[in-house]
C-alpha cells in the first residue's frame, strides 16, 4: 500500500468495545484513523484513495496478545531476527496487530540471545504485528509449578541478572511473570513496579497471603489463570482465590477450551469485571503450522488434535490464535462479541498503557484494524494503516 494514499473501509459493522456502528466508513491516512462516518460525501471528493469493501463484515480493533512464544514454525527462543519476524507475520494472519514476544525459562545465554533478537526486530520491523515490548516468563518461578518450563534453568531472583537481561533487550522488558513466594520476590516486585514494569504472578505455588503481599508491592496481573499455579481450596484460596477475589488483578485467559473449560471461562466472566480479563494465546511454534513434534524451551512437544503437550502429558503452550479465542468466547462461552473484542484489544492495550493509541477504533488512534467475516475469521489485518494480511480480495 502506498502510505501517501488514504484508505477507506466501506460499509462494515464497526465493533469497538463500547459501541456497535452499522454501515460505517473508516477513513485512514498516514497510519492513523482520520474519521469514522456514515456520510459518503465525507470521502467522495478525496483523491488517491484505496477502497476496502467490508459489506456484511465486522470491522474491529486489532488484537493485542501479551503472551506469545511462537508461531509459523518459529519460536521467540530461537534467538534470530527471522524467527521473530515469522512469529509476527504468522499471528497477523489471525488478527493480531501487536504483541509481546514471550521468553521461556532457559539458560542465561539463550535468554539474552532471544532478547537481543527481539530488540533487533523492533529496530528493523517485522512486516506483521507490532512488538510493544517483551514478556519475560521466568526464570524466576517456582519449580513446583514449572509447567512446561525447564526445571534445571529456573533461577534464584537476581536484580543484577535482570539488569543484564533488560540491557540486552534494549530496555524493552514490559512484563515479568514471577512466583511471589520465592526468596527476594517481594523486594524484586517492588523494584520492578517502581520502574514501570508490569508484574504478573505465574508458575507459582503461593498462598493467598503471599499473593496479597505481592499485590501490596505492585503485582497487578495473573499469568494464564488456573494453569501452573496453586488452585482454589476452601481453606487455602491460593493464587486462584486471590485472582478471583482481588479487584486489582488483571487475569490472562487461554480460551482454547483445553487449558480452561468453557464453564470455567464463563465463571471468570461472571466473577471478574470484564475490563480485568485479557485474552491471550500462549502460542508455541506450531501455531498456524502443522501438527508434529516440536521444541519448546528445550523440551520435546507433541502437537496433535489441536493440543500441545510434553511427553508426560503436561500442556505446553497452545496452538490457539486470537481470532479463535474471540470466537470461542462468543460461541462456547456465550458473551457478546463486543465484550470478547474488548478482552482481545482494549483491555490488553490498557494494561500496557497504550490505550491512548491502540485498542479501539477512534479518530486519532493507530489504524490497527481487523476485518472479520460472519464466522469471526480474519479476512484482513491492517497495522498502522498498512495491510499486512489479506485472506482474499474484499
Amino acid at each position: 500500500m502506498n502510505q501517501n494514499k488514504r484508505t477507506v473501509i466501506l460499509h462494515g459493522t464497526i465493533i469497538t468495545p463500547f459501541q456497535l456502528l452499522e454501515d460505517r466508513i473508516i477513513i485512514i491516512e498516514k497510519g492513523k484513523i482520520m474519521a469514522i462516518t456514515d456520510k459518503k460525501e465525507d470521502f467522495a471528493l478525496l483523491k488517491n484513495v484505496e477502497i476496502i469493501e467490508a459489506k456484511d463484515k465486522f470491522v474491529v480493533p486489532g488484537y493485542i496478545d501479551i503472551h506469545i512464544h511462537g508461531g509459523g514454525g518459529s519460536d521467540v527462543m530461537d534467538g534470530e531476527y527471522e524467527a521473530i519476524k515469522q512469529v509476527a507475520t504468522t499471528h497477523s494472519r489471525f488478527g493480531t496487530t501487536a504483541f509481546l514476544p514471550t521468553t521461556m525459562t532457559m539458560s542465561k545465554d539463550k535468554i539474552i540471545r532471544s532478547l537481543r533478537s527481539i530488540c533487533e526486530a523492533v529496530k528493523k520491523g517485522t512486516a506483521g504485528a507490532e512488538i510493544l515490548g517483551i514478556h519475560l516468563e521466568g526464570p524466576y518461578i517456582n519449580p513446583e509449578k514449572k509447567g512446561a518450563q525447564k526445571e534445571e534453568d529456573i533461577k534464584k531472583i537476581s536484580l543484577e541478572e535482570f539488569l543484564e537481561f533488560n540491557q540486552a533487550s534494549g530496555n524493552l522488558i514490559r512484563l515479568v511473570t514471577i512466583a511471589p513466594e520465592m526468596p527476594g520476590a517481594i523486594d524484586f516486585i517492588r523494584w520492578l513496579h517502581q520502574q514501570g514494569i508490569i508484574v504478573s504472578v505465574g508458575h507459582s505455588n503461593a498462598t493467598y497471603k503471599q499473593v496479597q503481599e505481592g499485590i501490596q508491592a505492585g503485582l497487578s496481573q495473573v499469568t494464564h489463570i488456573f494453569n501452573a499455579m496453586r488452585g482454589l481450596h476452601h481453606r487455602e484460596p491460593g493464587v486462584v482465590g486471590a485472582a478471583l477475589s482481588s479487584p486489582k488483578l488483571i487475569v490472562e485467559m487461554i480460551a482454547d477450551g483445553i487449558h480452561l473449560h468453557p464453564i470455567v471461562l464463563k465463571m471468570l466472566t461472571q466473577i471478574k469485571e470484564s475490563e480485568k480479563l485479557v485474552l491471550i494465546t500462549d502460542a508455541m511454534r506450531a501455531t498456524g503450522f502443522k501438527e508434529g513434534t516440536y521444541d519448546l524451551g528445550g523440551q520435546e512437544v507433541i502437537v496433535t488434535k489441536g493440543q500441545a503437550r510434553l511427553k508426560d502429558g503436561t500442556l505446553a503452550g497452545s496452538v490457539l490464535t486470537m481470532d479463535k479465542a474471540v470466537k470461542n468466547m462468543v460461541t462456547k462461552v456465550g458473551i457478546p462479541l463486543s465484550k470478547a473484542i474488548q478482552m482481545a484489544s482494549f483491555n490488553p492495550a490498557k494494561c500496557l498503557g497504550v490505550e491512548d493509541r491502540k485498542g479501539s477504533l477512534e479518530p486519532g488512534k493507530d489504524a490497527d484494524i481487523v476485518v472479520l467475516n460472519k464466522n469471526l475469521e480474519t479476512e484482513l489485518t491492517m497495522v498502522a494503516g498498512k495491510v499486512v494480511y489479506r485472506r482474499k480480495e474484499i
